[in-house]
């Protein structure tokens, strides 16, 4: 097993804890063991099951067709913009 140790710890997040492990039966330190366990695995499990932002908006719209656009052919390269004075 690791050891993590939390620096820096609000005193409102510590005291939230400490009411939490209480409701739960538990020690601080087996609720923080709880509540990172639970964060991290809810995470792991989600991210593999949901498709993402760009994934679902593609499978909404993937039943309506792509559309082929035809990009005219560049005339020229594009000019470096120039902040001098025009003459007077």
């Amino acid at each position: 097993m690791a050891t993590l140790t939390i620096r820096n710890l609000d005193e409102q997040v510590k005291r939230q804890l400490r009411l939490r492990a209480a409701r739960h039966g538990r020690s601080m330190e087996e609720e923080a063991r709880a509540i990172l366990g639970e964060t991290v695995n809810n995470e792991a499990g989600s991210a593999a099951e949901t498709p993402g932002l760009g994934t679902r908006i593609h499978l909404h719209f993937a039943p309506l067709g792509g559309v082929d656009l035809e990009l005219p052919q560049r005339a020229s390269l594009a000019e470096a913009a120039t902040f001098s004075q025009p003459p007077a």
